[in-house]
């Protein structure tokens, strides 16, 4: 030890222990005055000492915890990308120009075959739910490029309606909206009018082409993508993800085991649960709205339905609405929430599974057949008591989900925004095809020319694919392009699968899914290596956009457009008949004089053929519910036939007769007073040798009383 250290030690022992010594009312401490000598510090010296040792205590432990906090918002960060900051005058920054915009595209409620399951006896019988196109434009702020992504309450996008839409945007807009930068989807419910094709095989179960449902479902798209064009702000965009539990299940267990186990071993179910949510907001801050991508079959509704609806994804888009649009009736206000299709194809919603609906077993098989019955008898259940409450839940868990990501998105998406798309001939894409794709006469049986498109905004890839992709499908077309962009530089690409876009070519199953060739692999139309055939379309799209050479790809074969009429076997319509000493809109069965909360409200009408309102008027409204204001002394709306609460029966008779039934199934929260339900109709009216004219009517139920439970 050196010999300071020495001659400091006896001082400092001293110091600790005379510091706690108490010497006539003070503290006294020898100093470093000398040798043998003794030094007295006075009260306020010592008070000034202890609070210099405090001081450099608290300042150490500030130190210690700035060090810890900084260090964990280093870690968060890292996982996500953090709000951008405000601009000086107090706005937030904006990254691109936004716009939404929804319209009706719901069409022919009645005597149209669903577009779905196949069944040419399941034709629309009335209205539960009003279908919507739901656009959304992105624009670089300068307004260089823009894309468009359009989600639709429809079976699927068929290659009709897409070259029609394509047609009415470029005689609007020039070359502003094009093949290469609009993504038309379909959400895929088994519930909307069919008759929307141009193609032999979907004539067959659809009763050929169906120019109202054609026509509805066109100029509804166009309609939603003019007020997105028109309500153009600047803004933000927001990504957000998280799985969505108790809403789906695999409904070819046994397909999917195909698949190689090493890879099936990596996945922890045998679907996809992540629900991918995009999240708009102006630069004020305003909602905009928001597009929810999650793989699930929209048929909650079975085919016993004969009611025109969106089914559970649309349900769930009328909650995220009827929230956010507050005291707007349905399909009103400018916040829209669109909940789109994904690789849905071997995904069910009906997570009881098969049952045999004659003997209530289990058809939960490789065949999916029953002990009596067959195939034909086998049937899959949702969660709920029946497909409407099967529907409501599936589509509220879809909602609070969104609704979560929503609340909690902060990853915002920045970036240049850039679209590449071909037309690809199938049959001749060197990839081995199956040969029965080519029974094309006398008119081709489904499209050989498809549309490959993607869509980039920022980070965000949005892969418009033209069918059905399984579980399995789906995963590797995603890895296989998200590898593509690591390998050429753009890495930390979020890629999603947007399905049923642009034309549909049925089901895309794997190689070893093929195989098994339950319903997913018999549809794959183009063969066991169709899956094949489009990763590498996608691949190239995506090695396009990432190495910025999108102007190089070849724009591949245009699609023909058939010169065909209403080529349809749908009935003709004929002139509507009253009963005798009744009119149009009469009540023939009236309401009850009061309802509780929970009850249903029915009345029927003397009718006429829906078809008549939907080939007359544009987005029709064929029912409301109104209660009376005694403040105003008027009847206000509360419900129309959007409303999921209401149920529009039409009932055809004999010789042009009709009914129409109106049910209201009063929710709880419903306000108690008085109500009444109206009717709004068209009737088809020939005389003599003049054309036929359809006339306006409408009918009003009595007042009836509504009391709480």
């Amino acid at each position: 030890m050196r010999a300071a250290d020495k001659m400091l030690q006896p001082e400092a022992s001293q110091l600790l222990q005379l510091l706690s010594e108490r010497r006539s009312g003070g503290i006294f401490v020898p100093a470093m005055c000398g040798k043998r000598s003794k030094c007295y510090y006075s009260r306020l010296e010592v008070i000034l000492i202890i609070c210099l040792v405090l001081m450099i205590t608290v300042t150490v432990v500030l130190l210690v915890l700035h060090f810890l906090i900084t260090s964990h918002r280093n870690k968060s960060s890292s996982s996500s990308t953090t709000v951008a900051p405000s601009s000086s005058s107090g706005k937030a920054t904006a990254n691109y120009l936004l716009g939404v915009g929804r319209a009706d595209c719901t069409g022919p409620v009645a005597e149209i075959p669903l577009m779905g399951y196949a069944n040419p006896e399941q034709v629309g019988g009335g209205l539960l739910t009003r279908l919507y196109s739901r656009a959304f434009i992105v624009a670089d702020l300068d307004d260089s490029r823009r894309v468009v992504f359009v989600s639709a309450d429809i079976g699927m996008v068929s290659q009709r309606v897409r070259l029609e839409v394509l047609e009415k945007l470029k005689s609007k807009y020039g070359e502003l909206y094009r093949q290469d930068n609009v993504i038309l989807s379909g959400t895929h419910t088994h519930s909307g009018p069919g008759g929307y094709f141009q193609y032999t095989l979907f004539w067959i179960t659809s009763k050929g082409l169906i120019r109202p449902s054609l026509n509805a479902i066109v100029n509804g798209i166009v309609k939603s993508i003019d007020i997105a064009h028109q309500n153009m702000t600047r803004g933000r965009l927001f990504i957000n993800r998280g799985t969505v539990e108790n809403s789906q299940m695999n409904r070819s267990p046994f397909s999917y085991l195909e698949n190689p186990a090493s890879e099936r071993s990596r996945y922890s179910s045998n679907t996809d649960k992540e629900m991918v949510m995009l999240k708009m907001i102006d630069e004020d801050g305003q909602e905009l709205g928001l597009i929810s991508w999650f793989a699930v079959h929209p048929v909650s509704m079975n085919n016993t339905n004969r009611l025109v609806n969106s089914d559970n994804v649309g349900y769930a888009s009328y909650l995220f609405e009827q929230e956010k649009n507050k005291g707007m009736l349905p399909g009103e206000g400018s916040f829209v929430a669109a909940f789109a299709s994904s690789n849905l194809g071997d995904v069910s919603p009906n997570t009881k599974g098969p049952f045999c609906i004659n003997t209530g077993e289990s058809c939960n098989n490789p065949q999916s057949t029953c002990p009596v019955g067959g195939a034909t008898m086998c049937m899959a259940m949702g969660p709920g008591n029946d497909m409407f409450d099967s529907t409501r839940i599936i589509g509220q868990n879809i909602y609070l989900k969104a609704r979560e990501l929503y609340e909690e998105a902060s990853q915002e998406i920045t970036g240049p925004l850039s679209s590449a798309h071909q037309w690809v001939n199938m049959s001749d894409v060197s990839v081995e095809l199956n040969a029965t794709h080519t029974m094309t006469r006398p008119h081709p049986w489904h499209p050989d020319i498809v549309d490959v498109q993607i869509v980039a905004i920022g980070s965000l890839a949005i892969l418009a694919v033209p069918g059905e992709f399984t579980t399995m499908s789906g995963r590797r077309l995603r890895e296989a392009v998200k590898r593509e962009f690591d390998s050429h530089g753009t890495s930390q690409m979020d890629v999603v699968i947007a399905g049923l876009c642009n034309v549909y070519t049925h089901y895309i199953a794997t190689y070893e899914e093929y195989q098994a060739q339950r319903y997913e692999a018999a549809s794959t139309i183009y063969g066991p290596h169709t899956l094949s055939a489009y990763i590498q379309l996608y691949r190239g799209l995506a090695r396009a956009i990432a190495t910025n050479t999108v102007q190089d790809l070849p724009s591949g074969p245009e699609p023909p457009v058939f010169n065909i009429s209403n080529l349809t076997l749908v009935p003709s319509l004929i002139a509507d008949r009253a009963p005798a000493n009744k009119t149009f809109g009469d009540v023939l069965q009236e309401v009850r004089q009061q309802y509780r909360v929970t009850e249903v409200a029915e009345v029927t009408f003397v009718g006429a053929n829906p078809r008549n309102s939907a080939e007359n008027a544009t987005e029709h409204n064929f029912l409301t519910v109104e209660r009376y204001t005694n403040a105003s002394e008027s009847w206000q709306v509360v419900q129309n036939d959007a409303s999921w609460d209401t149920r529009f029966y039409w009932t055809k008779g004999l010789l042009g007769q009709s009914n129409v039934t109106v049910e209201w199934h009063i929710p709880r929260g419903t306000e108690p007073g008085i109500y009444r339900i109206r009717y709004f109709g068209h009737y088809r009216q020939k005389l003599s040798l003049s054309p036929a004219v359809s006339i306006a009517f409408e009918g009003t139920s009595s007042a009836f009383e509504i009391v709480a439970l």
